[in-house]
């Protein structure tokens, strides 16, 4: 088991994670440690990039480094180069359905879950959340149809238990995770912005920069979707307890 950190969203670039990235980077128990910024979802947009270099660069001391999987092309060696050598790996937002199936199509998934097993601390924020779980509620629609759009259940990686909502206290989410998980066996894990959730192996914790962020475990139940939140406490909870019964 590894350490993941899911970011459930706010504006990296107003310093609006700052809290939660400066644990991210504590997670590695190293001084200056080696940061990797995939930008994928987000087709490797350049100042989401340089947003990148000034946080966790600049700010908190990494020493960070790009994989450009839409802008550039690499062997696979160079791909699996930059993977295994991070300390600390974080996942851009923007298209989920997009990023994984270059990801898939790259092997980047599989790099990935190796990462996470070695010890490699993993993170991301929207649709760097929803890559860990096994499913999640994405907006990828509105990435390709300037018209109507819905959000759609996305199948994705699978290293976390259970359906991953990210921006959940913006527009109609709120409803709509819960027509999603409505008569279903998975549990839904929502995350609102400036909110996050540290998976530490067997344990975890919930952090956030504002007093209002939270995050909610969200299950079908024979009384019809039950809604909780998920407490924060300074120190870790046994993970089993995220995922208890209501």
């Amino acid at each position: 088991m590894g350490t993941i950190v899911v970011i459930g969203g706010g504006e990296i670039s107003e310093l609006e994670t700052l809290g939660i990235d400066r644990e991210v980077v504590k997670l590695t128990h190293k001084p200056n440690p080696k940061a990797l910024f995939i930008p994928t979802a987000s087709s490797d947009a350049p100042g989401y990039c340089d947003t990148f270099n000034k946080v966790y660069g600049d700010i908190l001391g990494c020493e960070t480094s790009h994989l450009l999987l839409v802008s550039q092309n690499y062997t696979h060696e160079e791909i699996t180069d930059l993977i295994t050598s991070a300390d600390l790996i974080y996942v851009g937002g923007g298209n989920t359905r997009k990023m994984l199936e270059i990801w898939r199509n790259t092997g980047v998934d599989t790099l990935l879950k190796e990462a996470y097993t070695s010890g490699t601390v993993l993170a991301g924020l929207s649709a760097g959340s929803i890559c860990w779980f096994e499913y999640g509620h994405s907006d990828s629609e509105a990435f390709d149809d300037q018209g109507e759009w819905q959000y759609i259940k996305i199948e994705a990686m699978g290293i976390l238990s259970g359906i991953h909502c990210p921006h959940y206290n913006e527009d109609t989410r709120v409803e709509d995770f819960s027509r999603m998980v409505n008569g279903g066996s998975v549990t839904g894990i929502a995350v609102d912005n400036n909110c996050a959730i540290v998976y530490k192996e067997n344990e975890y914790k919930v952090m956030s920069t504002r007093d209002e962020a939270k995050a909610y475990r969200v299950m079908d139940s024979e009384q019809g979707v039950m809604i909780t939140e998920i407490e924060q406490h300074p120190s870790y909870k046994p993970l089993h307890e995220l995922y208890g019964a209501l």
